[in-house]
């Protein structure tokens, strides 16, 4: 009898490591996301804050990838790389100094680079000549056929403005 019980437990137990490692198995899986379209984008930034003491910022970047899941890499004018921000579903990464910061906020670490949230994600569709709304921020497209763009932002407050002059490529 024992014997029969021992037996009995034992499948009892091999089913049930089946089962946990399937349902295991179930999670691992990876459903494959939406697919977005990627661009890629480069030239020059400059950023202007309006505050009690006006704050200019310039860099050159690279901008890969979509609103969804991309890379904004920051460059001074010698070339190296001052900061580079990746987000994706997970969150966002800020490497810069050697550091790096992880947030569940793009536009927070934006801010901490340039020292304003800046609309990142609407960028994709201003680049493309699409006027994605961003709220507060007004986008003058006007010279986009000439590779420049201009977006200004005046609440809340401060006041900014970002000039964009893309590299031909």
């Amino acid at each position: 009898m024992r014997t029969l019980l021992r037996n009995n437990a034992c499948k009892w137990w091999r089913v049930a490591c089946v089962v946990c490692a399937l349902m295991l198995a179930g999670c691992a899986t990876h459903y494959p996301s939406t697919q977005a379209v990627e661009t890629s984008w480069s030239g020059r930034l400059g950023v202007t804050v309006h505050g009690p003491t006006m704050q200019t910022w310039h860099a050159s970047f690279e901008l890969q990838g979509s609103p969804e899941a991309g890379q904004l890499t920051l460059l001074n004018p010698l070339g190296s790389i001052v900061a580079q921000l990746q987000w994706g579903y997970g969150g966002a990464l800020l490497l810069s100094n050697g550091e790096t910061k992880e947030s569940s906020s793009l536009d927070a670490l934006v801010k901490e680079i340039v020292g304003t949230a800046l609309p990142v994600y609407s960028l994709f569709d201003w680049l493309d000549g699409k006027a994605s709304a961003a709220q507060g921020w007004q986008v003058d497209f006007s010279a986009l056929d000439k590779g420049r763009l201009i977006a200004r932002r005046e609440a809340p407050e401060p006041a900014v403005e970002l000039r964009v002059a893309l590299t031909r490529q």
